[in-house]
């Protein structure tokens, strides 16, 4: 990036900060701040351990330094202007999530791809942090990082004093780490019997041993829930196969015969039974070893299971209480795009190749320094060494990523 980009991108970022709607942080005046100029680059300087006392303040200071990139700390702080951390005075944090498409499982190709893939896991955490842990949708805010994911900031008294260790905890849970489902199964006694459930005594004056059932423990929420849509999911897609592959597995690992495997079909066929085991948890067919069998189907599918139905998070993020993460409307330097806050019902929908371009359309003079092909607003662009014109925001978008300069 030469002097005279420099110079053409702070002008363009200083517009973008001049016409902001900003909206700061829950007590941003508690919190430390970070940037990213543009001068010193392609060397990065972070300017940290700087704190705002007022709402003019910061926009007033994002107008006239016109950064690359603006961070603020999740962390609540006595004294946030310290120049060292041990005399900050901390307080408490945001709880923080941070999906980056580059540290998921099976990374994609495309520029594209990579953001699809990082919004279906960011749509599974979304479901976790509602549905599993009961936070409301209005203490959670979700943010486009302008890059290549999503953060999740989740703003509540309840878990700010949470520590490092607390917080990988949560990482554990979300991303289904170390899950045994051998705790997800219960012996329950069952009542029916002669002096079942009265205390009543064998001829030696012992207690009857009742008869029991298995259980499936906690199927209405959370990872119990996920194990017995997991279950009938399986028992659904095995009996659409043919007869010969159908419970192959079952069958080369000697886990049931074909008198068990047949009957284990006809329950598999029966919807109504299905929902019983989502339902009401029921583990207590009429096949034999049937907790053996769904205890099977479940070990040999755990790992695939875990990565699939858990959300992958980045964990250094959400343990770090003293974390620096970027600030929502600012913009990112590397790419130009709006870090911007989206509403958690608008995230299936959401397009960041469009929704969070900032510039225009205004024809703009580049010289490019080495072929690159991308997408933007709909737009396929394909670029090569030397002089081109491209809309503002595609421009901008390559002398961002340093694949042109300003100018012809």
């Amino acid at each position: 990036m030469d002097e005279l980009t420099k110079r053409y991108l702070k002008v363009k970022f200083q517009s973008h900060y001049k016409s902001l709607d900003l909206k700061l942080p829950p007590s941003f005046t508690n919190r430390e701040w970070g940037f990213i100029s543009f001068d010193p680059m392609p060397e990065v300087v972070m300017k940290r351990h700087k704190a705002f006392c007022s709402f003019n303040e910061v926009s007033e200071y994002l107008i006239g330094m016109a950064p690359a990139h603006v961070y603020y700390s999740v962390a609540y702080y006595e004294t946030p202007g310290a120049a060292r951390m041990d005399l900050k005075g901390w307080k408490g944090a945001d709880l923080i999530f941070d999906l980056d498409a580059d540290h998921l499982p099976g990374a994609k190709r495309t520029y594209s791809d990579m953001l699809d893939h990082v919004k279906n896991e960011s749509i599974k955490l979304s479901e976790f942090l509602v549905g599993d842990f009961g936070f409301s949708e209005d203490n959670i805010e979700l943010v486009f990082s302008g890059g290549r994911g999503y953060h999740f900031h989740v703003y509540d008294d309840k878990i700010a004093k949470l520590d490092s260790a607390e917080r990988r905890e949560i990482v554990n849970y979300i991303s289904g780490r170390d899950l045994d489902f051998k705790y997800f199964f219960k012996e329950v006694a069952m009542a029916g019997d002669a002096g079942a459930g009265s205390g009543a005594t064998d001829f030696k004056g012992k207690p009857k041993k009742l008869p029991t059932k298995w259980m499936l423990e906690g199927y209405e929420t959370g990872w119990g829930k996920r194990i017995a849509e997991h279950v009938t999911d399986y028992l659904k897609t095995e009996v659409r196969k043919d007869k010969k592959e159908m419970f192959k597995d079952l069958k080369e690992n000697k886990i049931a015969g074909d008198a068990t495997l047949k009957n284990l079909a006809a329950v598999a066929s029966n919807d109504e039974l299905l929902d019983e085991i989502t339902q009401k948890g029921r583990l207590d067919f009429p096949v034999k070893d049937f907790k053996t069998i769904i205890e099977y189907i479940i070990q040999q599918t755990i790992a695939e299971f875990g990565v699939d139905a858990g959300a992958s998070v980045d964990e250094p993020v959400t343990g770090d209480i003293k974390r620096l993460i970027r600030f929502p409307g600012s913009l990112h330097g590397s790419s130009g795009f709006e870090v911007q806050t989206i509403p958690l019902s608008r995230l299936p929908d959401y397009d960041p190749l469009s929704d969070s371009i900032a510039f225009g359309d205004k024809p703009t003079k580049v010289r490019i320094l080495r072929p690159f092909s991308f997408e933007l607003k709909g737009n396929e662009f394909s670029v090569d060494v030397g002089p081109a014109e491209l809309p503002e925001y595609a421009a901008i978008y390559l002398m961002c990523r340093g694949v042109a300069n300003y100018g012809s």
